[in-house]
């Protein structure tokens, strides 16, 4: 497998698997994952499906030492609702706690039925979706799903975690996009990247807490727009 490109790689590993992570996209991550000689586990929020866990849990996989920490809401066909306005939104319940999703940004109707109503038809649950594509490209061992959202993770993660890569694709509101960088920086080491999906596309929260919160904040050096819609930074040495 060595003599086969990463690229071709990934492009198989998640041909079947829904998602809106681009390939382009994939294969930075796999490439900041992959490449970085520090040791860390790696933290995702946001996961969905599986698409950029599969990409980061090939590169821990070949790397080595790395565990990934796919962490995400995992909502079932029941957690959905849909709103006055047509639009949907959901609340997932773990242990005891209620987390509400795509309330100020909610689905259209289209892409609600276009692109998630139909993973439902053959599974109850994204998690088991997850669970899947994980063990069929062969990375339950590297890719630990974890589901609630990433105060909750922190809340439960060993004292000791330490992490060389936390890509974050979570609620895209200010407030929710800068509490979660805080979250990350408890646990992301020096030298350490920050990456971001849907960054400086069409999500002003998103773009200003990535400006406010990593730019501007002088801990983060090699800021760089990488794809259309993925950014990184690398936090100080």
């Amino acid at each position: 497998m060595r003599t086969t490109p990463v690229v071709a790689r990934i492009e198989e590993m998640v041909r079947n698997v829904p998602g809106w992570s681009p390939h382009d996209q994939l294969v930075a991550l796999f490439n900041l994952a992959y490449l970085s000689d520090l040791d860390g586990d790696i933290i995702e929020l946001g996961s969905w499906c599986g698409r950029s866990a599969t990409a980061l849990g090939l590169a821990a996989k070949l790397s080595g030492r790395t565990t990934v920490h796919a962490v995400d809401l995992f909502p079932e066909r029941t957690d959905w609702r849909q709103n006055g306005d047509g639009t949907f939104s959901f609340a997932v319940t773990v242990n005891g706690r209620t987390v509400e999703a795509y309330g100020a940004q909610s689905v259209w109707a289209e892409p609600y039925h276009r692109d998630i109503a139909p993973i439902y038809e053959h599974h109850t649950g994204i998690l088991d979706v997850f669970q899947d594509t994980i063990a069929r490209n062969g990375l339950s061992n590297v890719v630990r799903p974890y589901r609630g959202n990433l105060q909750m993770f922190a809340e439960s993660a060993p004292a000791d975690l330490r992490c060389k890569l936390a890509f974050i694709d979570g609620d895209h509101s200010y407030e929710a996009v800068a509490a979660d960088i805080a979250t990350v920086e408890r646990f992301l080491i020096p030298g350490g990247w920050i990456s971001f999906d849907d960054a400086f596309s069409c999500y002003d929260g998103v773009d200003q807490a990535i400006s406010e919160q990593i730019v501007d904040s002088g801990r983060y050096d090699r800021c760089e727009q990488i794809t259309r819609k993925f950014f990184v930074a690398r936090r100080k040495p």
